[in-house]
């Protein structure tokens, strides 16, 4: 049947207008999954740079002891965070505090003052510590019951507020406590594991020619310095108290004086869960007379060093003693060559670092 010219025209208008409403519809989808597209890379690239950390629910002052119960976990932007900062639960696991029957220890406060309790039985008790010996207690019907932790305590290394996060720098073990006498020492005469790595704690041991081991100190955190960005392949800084120094001088000169004797590195394999091992080794007569008359050393360290002397200087110096006796002139040659290449090693190791940093690359002789 013929149409007429109205009819047609109105036909067509209404053929472009669907055809209009497909281009836009087309156009509008099109734009709708490029934007869902966008948003889905946007969101996987959020994931991807999206980390877990831990940060504080309270503030807390240096000294204080960290209960896990202070901490709650974000995810934040990985590129807002020290690389350093503590995100995963293992850590912090092995440092979450209890006694050895398991029983949790949280932080309350009493009279505006952070206060350690402890949950045993339904109860929680005021768990103390007593100043002379640093013993924790807590007290049932007027009585001390002497409580041993699972762990030694972390504490605070400086004043932090909540919401801050928890970085590897801000915490250390209560052993590790900075004193006033604590000092980060360099050594480069250790025989180094060869996966060591920083953060790792460590034993320093003395090993005699004739098979006899001795700790010289214990249980301490290392750190590897860097040069543009690479760790140093014999060098490692430890944070050693005056007693402990001197000790390890001692140890040195022992190792030195004695062919065939070594100064090496022992890793800890769950240092969260291990305690510290006992010092075993013994210094010099005169080493003694020094640390007796400094007054640098704490005297409870001061006075567990003397006992460890008295107690054990005629088996384990007449043991050192005989060795060194056996390496006679050829140990005395060694001790200076080696102190003579230690303090290359140092020398040569700072020109590197000064030229990492583009300065004065002028060492003293």
């Amino acid at each position: 049947m013929a149409t007429n010219p109205m009819q047609r025209k109105a036909r067509n208008s209404f053929l472009l207008g669907m055809l209009l409403t497909l281009v836009i519809a087309g156009a509008v989808i099109a734009l709708l999954i490029l934007q869902l597209k966008n948003y889905k890379e946007k969101e996987k690239e959020e994931q991807a740079n999206s980390v877990k950390v831990w940060v504080l629910s309270q503030n807390v002052i240096s000294g204080q002891v960290i209960t896990t119960d202070m901490l709650t976990q974000q995810v934040t932007n990985k590129n807002f965070v020290p690389s350093n900062a503590i995100g995963d639960m293992s850590i912090l696991t092995n440092y979450a505090l209890s006694d050895k029957e398991g029983n949790e220890v949280i932080t309350e406060y009493k009279n505006n003052v952070a206060t350690l309790y402890l949950s045993k039985n339904g109860t929680r008790y005021e768990l103390k510590q007593e100043d002379e010996t640093e013993d924790y207690y807590i007290e049932k019907n007027g009585e001390k019951e002497y409580v041993e932790l699972s762990e030694d305590p972390i504490v605070a290394k400086v004043d932090m507020y909540k919401n801050n996060i928890i970085t590897l720098d801000m915490i250390s073990k209560s052993e590790e406590k900075t004193t006033d006498d604590l000092r980060k020492v360099e050594y480069n005469m250790l025989v180094l594991p060869s996966q060591l790595e920083t953060g790792e704690y460590i034993d320093v041991r003395l090993s005699m020619p004739s098979g006899q081991d001795y700790i010289v100190v214990s249980k301490k955190q290392v750190e590897i310095p860097q040069i543009n960005g690479v760790d140093s392949e014999d060098t490692i800084w430890l944070k050693l108290t005056e007693d402990e120094i001197i000790t390890m001088n001692s140890a040195i000169v022992d190792a030195y004086r004695s062919i065939g004797s070594t100064l090496k590195v022992v890793i800890y394999t769950e240092a969260g869960i291990q305690s510290a091992a006992i010092p075993t080794y013994v210094p010099t007569g005169e080493v003694m007379q020094l640390i007796q008359s400094n007054p640098n050393i704490v005297e409870t360290y001061k006075n567990a060093l003397i006992q460890r002397y008295n107690e054990n200087q005629s088996r384990v110096r007449t043991n050192i003693n005989s060795a060194i006796s056996t390496s006679g002139e050829e140990g005395e040659s060694n001790l200076k060559t080696k102190v003579e290449e230690s303090i290359s090693n140092s020398k040569e190791n700072r020109k590197s670092y000064l030229e990492s940093l583009g300065g004065d690359t002028t060492t003293s002789n």
